[in-house]
């Protein structure tokens, strides 16, 4: 059997894996409704009485409030509801290593774009608070988390910020958003989002240790929506069962003339939690509206063009979708499984792909990890590589930017990685936890093109003058609080 046909009867065998990471919110820094792996959560970490500073909420839907991480009551004292504070900070550095590229980049990569280079990828710090019951079966809580460092180059959101730091290091607001829950319609009633969020979807999440590795799958660099502004609404069916309903302004975008359109994107989605003992969660969600530019396409002296395209992107629709299967075997080893889909009305493009994860503690400060996946990109629109340090927020804004491509490929990928929290650091780093995460990975293209490890010009955008494969080995280290 080829190493062709190994890799692929990999990715779909390897059934997957790991204690749910994802873009839908950071495992330190959320506090609302939605788990680490995009699915509304039945018992959220939410909390309780602030305003009559009671030790114990009445609601069941809301637990009793906690003291966070900022202030220490004196013991006795109930608490208020700003000792419920809580904040976070996480600093990622790593290097990802190619002794093959001729272009100095890892094609197929946002974060981990840059090869043979050692990258400050994010400092990232968050202020939150739990939701916290005000009575009447009502609870409030919030979030605001802002990121500076190279993965800020893939993470703006228009119109917050972006452009303001120009080169390898920059900075973006991730996360701003108002909390909400409310007894209303169902029994365990509703929870709001309102605000800048993470997206819903996608297995892999921005912050450093919302992901089992340091490099990213396909799936969630490029079918995943990034940040979303807008209000989302997590409905409890039953005790096992949500239905999710949003509306925003799209991929990492805001309003009016920030926006990229005048018209209104969306979630629509079921999610079904701790089914079969708890082991067993699942969600099938959606993210739908036309997400092209509107304005004037432009053209650079050099040639590269902008991604307007008139009046008619206000019609043309996007369709991501997401199907996520998480089932712990037992208390050390988890498997995670994510069907992910694209279709583009606008640059009648299509891709989709499958990735399976395994996850198994091997010793408390060692995880071993497992991550294979196939990824189709139908027409080569997909899967693009931007060089320059603005060249992916120039393409969200309508401006001219360089980046190239590959024709159509089928993509596939494993690697193999550890998560290692040495005792002998962390017993001196009192609230601290320092993670160091070694990868080795291996690229292919599984139809016979030859995207890696050549670059493009503006008159041959599309490489095919590379290699069909592509080995590295990634390492990066993050110090937690």
């Amino acid at each position: 059997m080829s190493d062709k046909h190994v890799l692929a009867v990999f990715c779909l065998l390897v059934g997957t894996a790991l204690p749910s990471f994802a873009h839908a919110q950071a495992a330190a820094t959320s506090n609302t409704a939605i788990t680490p792996d995009g699915t509304p959560n039945p018992n959220p970490p939410t909390t309780l009485p602030s305003t009559s500073h009671q030790a114990d909420s009445t609601d069941p839907d809301i637990p009793a409030l906690k003291a966070g991480n900022l202030f220490s009551p004196e013991t006795g004292h109930s608490l208020s509801y700003w000792d419920g504070l809580v904040a976070h900070l996480t600093v990622e550095a790593g290097i990802s290593g190619n002794p093959w590229t001729r272009s100095g980049r890892n094609f197929g990569q946002f974060y981990l774009d840059r090869a043979n280079t050692v990258t400050l990828n994010q400092i990232m710090g968050s202020i939150s608070h739990p939701i916290t019951s005000i009575g009447g079966g009502y609870g409030i809580g919030f979030v605001a988390e802002v990121m500076y460092g190279s993965d800020a180059r893939f993470d703006p959101t228009i119109g917050m910020g972006d452009g303001t730091l120009t080169g390898l290091y920059q900075w973006a607001p991730t996360q701003a958003h108002i909390d909400v829950h409310t007894p209303w319609i169902f029994r365990h009633g509703i929870d709001f989002q309102a605000g800048q969020m993470y997206a819903l979807i996608g297995a892999e999440g921005t912050p450093a240790l919302a992901r089992p590795f340091y490099s990213f799958n396909y799936a969630s660099d490029y079918i995943v929506p990034f940040e979303t502004v807008g209000i989302i609404a997590t409905m409890h069916l039953s005790q096992h069962m949500d239905w999710i309903l949003g509306i925003d302004a799209g991929n990492s975008t805001t309003f009016g003339q920030a926006g990229n359109n005048s018209r209104p994107k969306g979630y629509f989605g079921f999610a079904w939690n701790n089914l079969m003992g708890g082991k067993l969660n699942l969600h099938a969600i959606g993210h739908f509206g036309p997400q092209g530019n509107n304005g004037v396409s432009r053209t650079s002296p050099a040639g590269w063009t902008s991604s307007g395209l008139g009046k008619a992107a206000n019609g043309l629709m996007q369709y991501n979708a997401s199907l996520l299967a998480t089932y712990h075997v037992n208390k050390t080893l988890s498997l995670m499984a994510e069907a992910l889909y694209l279709h583009d009305d606008a640059s009648r493009d299509d891709a989709y792909g499958v990735t399976s994860y395994l996850s198994w503690d091997i010793h408390p400060s060692l995880t071993l990890n497992v991550r294979g996946e196939i990824f189709r990109d139908n027409t080569g629109g997909i899967i693009n590589q931007y060089p320059g340090n603005m060249s992916y927020t120039n393409s969200l804004r309508n401006r001219p930017y360089f980046y190239y491509g590959a024709p159509p490929t089928t993509y596939g990928a494993l690697t193999v990685g550890v998560a290692y929290r040495p005792p002998f650091v962390n017993r001196h780093l009192g609230s601290g936890v320092l993670t160091v995460r070694p990868e080795i990975r291996l690229d292919k293209s599984l139809n016979g093109t030859h995207p890696f490890n050549q670059a493009a010009t503006v008159s041959g955008a599309a490489v095919n003058n590379g290699t069909s494969n592509m080995l590295w080995f990634n390492l990066d280290a993050v110090l937690s609080f």
